[in-house]
């Protein structure tokens, strides 16, 4: 009988427990799902991604910049 009155004992501390822990994971869920994260590998992506547009930007500028002597040459 007593183990009986302390196992229910037992059951009824652990539900609080489990409740706490359920409604945690539910807040921490829904304010990671809010954050605005990205992947480690996105971010590699518009590293590269930028780094090309970079020098495509410097090959642009220097075909100006020929352009540009060529037109200041021939007037």
């Amino acid at each position: 009988m007593i183990e009986t009155l302390l196992q229910a004992i037992m059951e009824q501390l652990d539900q609080p427990k489990k409740d706490v822990e359920h409604n945690l994971r539910v807040l921490l869920n829904e304010a990671v799902s809010k954050m605005d994260l990205v992947s480690k590998d996105e971010i590699e992506r518009q590293r590269t991604a930028l780094n090309n547009a970079n020098l495509r930007l410097n090959e642009l500028l220097k075909q100006v910049e020929t352009l540009e002597i060529k037109i200041k040459n021939n007037k």
